[in-house]
């Protein structure tokens, strides 16, 4: 089933959309980690050019991150006065990315930049969970245990201005989590992943944070994030397709909760290892469409349709886009909230009546 794209000027298969981001979404329940790095593969392999696939999968990724995020607010699995910090580099390293998004835009290297970009991260991080899978599995086989260091110092622990972190129990500069949140800012504007996969380890290795208050703070910032990526894109290129945004979402938020389900019944290590394929194979199908299938894959857009002939909503949005970009951005930040805080709130409805259903079974009553 083809629907048109107001915004991006391209017909798609809402099946094929809606199916791979419930796909992405189940993979990002079970692993733990935002499925930007990716969905927006797939969008550019679906022919969503890159300057819309990045800022949707962002507006995407924000609503996921906010029906993350509540579930551990209501679990008080939030560290604020550490999010907040990361959230000022954040807001830096946004800007830092959109000038740079612009520039390579601008001289026509957007794309290449984009696919070298996700080749490469996604070859480094899938072979480093690869062999630190294959280590897991091996040692649990031949029964080894190792003992690991609580915490290692590293040269950014040294840095000036140390606040103390109640919630965490730390005592760290300032500049840690304000580093990290630029590095994470400028990844998620140029390339439109949220920065989980940076964010978590940097606080465990880096910061030193309680695990159970690592998921939820990685959420709250990436809510932030995403959201400023969101209306810089929005105001700069004009390039958020509400359409294309909400088939996104419901098809990832659904995904989301049948993969933390599913992921609670399976083994951690084989799953990691099954991910870190996935992620290699995507690397090489990133190279082949890049370097050997007639160079970089050009973009053919659908004719443009005539505006009069386009429903009442898509008229909305392209009129909204162009007469008011800092608005329609807003627009779709609020969507996106009210369509994670509807998937977290209805999680947790379901939650109670199922431990209900379970206690009445127990009792007999």
């Amino acid at each position: 089933m083809e629907i048109y794209l107001p915004i991006v000027q391209v017909h798609i298969d809402v099946i094929s959309i809606l199916f791979i981001s419930f796909a992405v979404g189940v993979l990002s329940g079970l692993f733990g980690v935002g499925g930007g790095f990716l969905m927006t593969p797939f969008l550019i392999f679906l022919g969503i050019p890159p300057v819309y696939a990045v800022p949707n999968e962002i507006n995407n990724i924000l609503a996921t991150s906010v029906s993350g995020s509540m579930t551990h607010w209501f679990k008080n699995t939030l560290d604020y006065k550490m999010g907040f910090m990361m959230i000022i580099g954040g807001i830096i390293g946004t800007i830092l990315g959109i000038f740079t998004f612009t520039f390579f835009k601008e001289t026509g290297k957007l794309s290449l930049i984009i696919s070298l970009s996700y080749m490469y991260l996604l070859a480094i991080i899938g072979t480093l969970m690869l062999i630190q899978g294959a280590s897991e599995i091996d040692r649990a086989r031949k029964k080894i245990i190792l003992k690991e260091k609580l915490h290692t110092h590293y040269w950014i622990h040294g840095l000036p201005f140390k606040l103390r972190f109640p919630k965490s129990r730390l005592y760290e500069s300032a500049f840690t989590p304000i580093l990290l949140g630029i590095i994470v800012g400028f990844v998620a504007a140029l390339i439109g992943v949220g920065g989980a996969f940076l964010m978590v380890p940097a606080m465990i290795y880096l910061i030193g944070m309680p695990i159970k208050l690592i998921p939820g703070t990685s959420l709250f910032v990436t809510v932030f994030i995403s959201a400023l990526v969101t209306v810089l894109h929005a105001f700069n290129y004009g390039s958020i397709d509400l359409i294309l945004v909400i088939i996104l979402i419901v098809g990832s938020i659904f995904g989301v909760q049948v993969g933390q389900k599913v992921g609670q019944y399976l083994d951690s290590s084989h799953l990691k290892t099954l991910f870190a394929m996935l992620l290699c194979s995507v690397a090489i199908a990133i190279a082949y469409d890049t370097f050997f299938y007639e160079g970089i894959r050009e973009i053919q857009k659908t004719e443009i349709v005539n505006i009069k002939n386009l429903n009442n909503f898509s008229k909305f949005i392209i009129k909204l886009s162009d007469s008011n970009p800092l608005l329609y951005g807003s627009f779709a930040i609020l969507l996106a909230i009210s369509l994670g805080l509807l998937a977290a709130g209805l999680r947790k409805l379901l939650s109670k009546y199922k431990n209900k259903f379970i206690f009445k079974q127990k009792t007999g009553n």
